[in-house]
């Protein structure tokens, strides 16, 4: 099966939509690393060498060093599609993200987008 296009796409030509999207909102860069963060397990310093390296979404969760367990927990539908019900693990990772930015965006309090209450 062909993979889809947004997995060889490079993360950091997609970062800064997510940032954008949230600062149109109200939210801040910050808050968006803080998701990604959450996430994956990266650190800022990690988070920063993946943008620079210009690494793909596979690659960028595929090295993700600590996927966070509560990412399950992130249910719902972001762009027409349920988070839950992707069944490729780098398309759920992508549009799982997605979701919890789309969260931030509308609002959402930190809390409840990481799953903490």
């Amino acid at each position: 099966m062909a993979k889809h296009r947004i997995t060889t796409t490079s993360f950091a030509s997609v970062y800064p939509l997510y940032v954008a999207k949230a600062e149109r909102k109200g939210r801040s860069r910050d808050e968006v690393d803080r998701i990604i963060l959450w996430l994956t397990g990266y650190d800022r310093d990690g988070l920063q060498a993946q943008i620079d390296a210009g690494t793909d979404f596979e690659t960028f969760f595929a090295e993700a060093p600590t996927p966070n367990p509560a990412r399950a927990l992130v249910k719902g539908v972001v762009c027409g599609v349920r988070v839950e019900a992707v069944e490729e693990p780098t398309m759920r990772e992508i549009r799982t993200l997605d979701k919890l930015v789309d969260e931030l965006a509308k609002g959402k309090a930190m809390e409840k987008i990481l799953r903490a209450g």
